[in-house]
């Protein structure tokens, strides 16, 4: 789906957002893609995506099809439109960055290793925040198929997912309260895939988790460092799923700088 087929205008805040970085700046020819998570929108990289700004980089924040703007968009896209997205974001940056690193939030953690491992861009780096890599669990799930049919939209609870996970009070990032399942279940179909590519992953990889994770639990991250070995940990103690808009979003910053900092060129 493109923007132009939406039916729905963007969300206030949700729209896409980018900078050029700092000229002479020793990060200006460092690119980074900050991708959201599902059902999310930039809402949630937006204030991470201003502060690396801030010290220089070139940041491309892009809007996922069919997110930010109405459910019922969502319900057209699939799991293979995000990923083209991602793709296209990691083909600006590549034309004017020296070293090009992926951040994903979420599924956009998913998203990130998935690009990163396919072969397609040599990525310097990837930084996953609390990404999702195992398969989910319950009866809902085995169920998946019968019940895109019978129910095209749910409520984010019955996917399990909680709305704002975030520690922080008074703070929203605005995802959609309804679910598209069969674009849900699109995105479930291709984690055995990505885990399964993640053999490929040779470039330096930073795994941020929060201790306290109400939408994707924790052993998702526990398993992809396990099936990356060179990977680093970096344990966000006072935030939940939605970490970049929590109270550890000046430590992410900080840590992703230095990442990036002993990246390799890609150029």
């Amino acid at each position: 789906m493109s923007e132009a087929s939406e039916r729905y205008p963007v969300q206030p805040g949700a729209e896409a957002w980018s900078s050029a970085g700092t000229p002479g700046s020793t990060h200006e020819k460092v690119g980074l893609a900050l991708v959201h998570g599902f059902t999310g929108s930039p809402v949630s990289m937006r204030p991470l995506a201003e502060l690396l700004a801030a010290r220089g980089f070139r940041v491309e924040v892009p809007r996922l099809p069919g997110h930010g703007t109405h459910p019922r968009d969502m319900q057209h896209t699939r799991y293979a439109d995000w990923r083209a997205e991602v793709v296209r974001t990691v083909d600006r940056l590549t034309k004017s960055a020296e070293r090009v690193v992926l951040v994903g939030l979420s599924m956009g953690g998913t998203l990130v290793l998935d690009a990163a491992s396919s072969g397609e861009h040599a990525v310097a780096g990837v930084v996953c925040i609390n990404p999702q890599i195992l398969d989910r669990e319950g009866a809902l799930v085995k169920l998946s198929s019968i019940i895109e049919l019978l129910v095209p939209l749910a409520p984010a609870s019955f996917a399990g997912l909680r709305k704002d996970d975030i520690a922080k009070p008074g703070v929203s990032e605005q995802a959609y309260d309804w679910v598209p399942t069969a674009s849900g279940n699109s995105f479930l179909k291709e984690l055995p895939r990505v885990r399964s590519q993640l053999a490929k992953l040779t470039c330096p990889l930073l795994v941020a988790h929060s201790r306290q994770d109400h939408s994707v639990p924790p052993a998702n991250s526990e398993e992809l460092l396990r099936l990356v070995p060179h990977a680093r940990e970096l344990v966000l103690e006072r935030s939940f799923h939605v970490a970049t808009l929590d109270y550890d979003l000046e430590l992410l910053a900080a840590r992703i700088s230095e990442f990036c900092d002993a990246a390799p060129r890609t150029l």
